[in-house]
């Protein structure tokens, strides 16, 4: 047993409990008779009838945490895999707005997005066209995954098996499924729903029979005539109940997580693997996003962030750590709270270095990361950055990094990539965000009493260039000038200097931007 493997057993993140609960299902099924070179699967599924989303990023990502969470557990003692199924033999129901050659794709309306012409002529099928928008999504993040289609596992026998289970237990799917339907949906609901030979559309028909002997239903087609087809080789699908069921048995799932919508449902999708004879996977239900006015953000209403918008103004590891961050808790996603996520992120990879084995395995990037976060950090908050790029109102980040070298010699981008990389973020999310929203104000006579005495100090000092010591000086002109309370000192210092409301620690920011230079910034601001 490996160091890791020892200290993981009481590791406390929840990547390392829900890898506990997994590991404990896979002892029980091998006690009952499963393999013991089995490998472990781990399942994610996308509707690729949209653009790959955050939704997208967030399920591989936490996905992956547990994966390899579960891989430090073990040690080594399972094989591992995570299969990314596409979900593109389903109908298309409408066609997206955001899509060209609308007129075109009308014709196509209900068959499988598979055989949907690409309206961007790029591929073979629209279907093919958002499945290579996934893959290269997911490869521009370096996860390890295997990539499905559902209709080459449809049509290539690999779900053959289960349908014609599914066919032979046809009336215990239904006695699974008619309780949680509607009057009127449980009068014509049927699991299979056939591919028509004659339209090529997916129809929600009933079936007039099932011959699970010869493995075949029969149902009227869109003219009239019964017809009977194999529910093997693709010639029909599952509804998506069902087939969520027959997925998780097929592919012998281990593990998956889902969005709270799916909540209700997961019973459903267990019953179905269960009556295919198989154990459902462990399952992880996470809370979903919400705006920032507590509202479920949804694509249609476009109320949300998108992952290309977050990426624009942050690296993915902030991305990455509001996933981690209580999953199971509906958090609020907007632009807001980038720059939080950036620093927190910038903290944790510094604690890192000095934490316990134990403490590390707490720590979110060691999740982020795979076990291996990056030994370089960034000596500068985002939020410093922020003031910074404001205060000297910079355009580019060698005018950033002019600052940066004179408070930390020998400073550069190659020293520091991760601090290039914010310096160049910080530029962007300044002039989309703070600056639009910077809002100044006139100083109250006590205040610009206090901010004269400040601008005096700062000039006449002749200390260490240090954050602390800085600190201190701001703090002790606060406290001689009688703010109570102390943090309202902070914000004037913020509302008057640099149009907003908070921001770091102004003895860090002035050792930053030069003590001399912070006390012409007050200067300037109190003759505005």
């Amino acid at each position: 047993m490996t160091a890791l493997t020892d200290l993981a057993r009481s590791a406390k993140a929840w990547p390392f409990e829900q890898a506990r609960e997994l590991l404990a299902r896979i002892e029980a099924l091998e006690a009952a008779g499963r393999p013991a070179d089995r490998p472990v699967v781990f399942e994610t599924g996308y509707g690729p009838s949209g653009l790959p989303h955050i939704g997208t990023f967030g399920e591989v990502v936490r996905t992956t945490m547990v994966r390899r969470a579960f891989e430090g557990l073990t040690g080594g003692r399972y094989r591992t895999r995570l299969i990314c199924v596409s979900d593109d033999m389903d109908g298309m129901r409408k066609v997206p707005d955001n899509l060209p050659n609308q007129e075109m794709l009308e014709a196509y309306l209900q068959k499988p997005l598979t055989s949907v012409p690409d309206p961007f002529g790029t591929h073979g099928s629209y279907g093919a066209h958002m499945n290579a928008r996934l893959q290269a999504f997911l490869d521009s993040f370096g996860f390890e995954y295997e990539f499905r289609s559902a209709t080459e596992l449809y049509r290539s026998g690999a779900y053959d098996e289960m349908l014609l289970r599914a066919a032979e237990r046809y009336d215990a799917i239904m006695a699974v499924m008619l309780p949680t339907l509607g009057p009127e949906r449980r009068a014509t609901y049927s699991p299979f729903l056939p591919i028509s030979p004659t339209t090529g559309r997916v129809l929600y028909v009933p079936m007039k029979a099932v011959d699970a002997a010869r493995g075949v239903v029969t149902f009227a087609d869109e003219d009239g005539r019964d017809v009977e087809l194999p529910v093997t080789g693709g010639a029909v699908k599952l509804q998506w109940k069902p087939d969520f069921g027959m997925r998780w048995a097929a592919l012998g799932v281990d593990f998956e997580m889902f969005g709270k919508d799916h909540q209700a449902n997961a019973p459903v999708y267990s019953k179905i693997c269960r009556v295919l004879g198989a154990e459902p996977p462990h399952q992880f239900v996470y809370e979903l996003f919400l705006d920032d006015k507590g509202e479920k953000i949804s694509k249609s209403k476009g109320n949300g962030i998108s992952v290309e918008q977050w990426l624009a103004y942050a690296p993915q590891e902030s991305l990455s750590l509001y996933q981690f961050q209580k999953p199971k808790t509906a958090k609020k996603l907007y632009f807001d709270v980038i720059p939080k996520a950036v620093d927190e992120y910038l903290t944790f990879l510094e604690k890192y270095r000095h934490e316990t084995p134990e403490g590390q395995l707490e720590n979110p990037v060691w999740h982020i990361h795979g076990g291996s976060p990056p030994a370089g950090g960034s000596p500068v908050s985002f939020a410093m950055l922020l003031n910074l790029v404001s205060a000297a109102n910079a355009s580019t980040k060698d005018v950033l990094w002019g600052f940066i070298a004179r408070h930390s010699p020998g400073a550069d981008a190659q020293s520091y990539p991760l601090l290039d990389r914010l310096a160049g973020y910080a530029l962007a999310y300044y002039e989309d965000f703070v600056k639009p929203a910077k809002v100044f104000r006139a100083p109250t006579e006590v205040e610009r009493r206090a901010l004269e005495d400040l601008a005096d100090r700062l000039e006449a000092y002749d200390g260490p260039v240090e954050a602390e010591a800085l600190q201190s000086l701001v703090f002790k002109v606060g406290t001689d000038h009688a703010f109570d309370p102390l943090r309202a000192w902070f914000s004037a210092i913020y509302e008057v200097t640099l149009g907003q409301s908070q921001g770091p620690r102004f003895g860090g920011f002035a050792a930053l931007y030069g003590v001399a230079q912070t006390a012409q910034l007050i200067r300037s601001s109190l003759t505005r």
